[in-house]
């Protein structure tokens, strides 16, 4: 997530916002920002409840092993018209690259 935080001028010269959602609480989100990765410059939404909602809703809320539960690391890339231009799943232990993001937009 720093990683987008670095590239936020990168994301606005497309015209494309960044957001973060996680099924976390916000009271947790602080204090992950606080005590882990730094502040983020752009939003960290909660999807806590009802929980997971709108994971499910775009079919990234874990529900096997491991930690079930929790979003699986995934990028979306929804253009103006709503529509979902990108979509791709990540393993947990890996951080996505930006420019697949700057590739999607790019193109549109």
């Amino acid at each position: 997530m720093p990683a987008y935080n670095a590239d936020l001028e990168k994301f606005a010269g497309f015209d494309a916002q960044v957001v973060g959602i996680s099924v976390d609480s916000v009271p947790s989100h602080i204090a992950w920002q606080k005590k882990d990765i730094g502040m983020l410059n752009y939003p960290l939404c909660s999807d806590f409840y009802p929980h997971g909602e709108v994971a499910k809703k775009f079919g990234v809320l874990r529900t096997g092993d491991p930690i079930p539960g929790i979003n699986e690391r995934s990028v979306f890339v929804i253009d103006k018209e709503g529509t979902i231009a990108f979509a791709k799943v990540y393993p947990l232990d890996k951080q996505p690259d930006n420019e697949d993001c700057f590739e999607v937009l790019r193109k549109l």
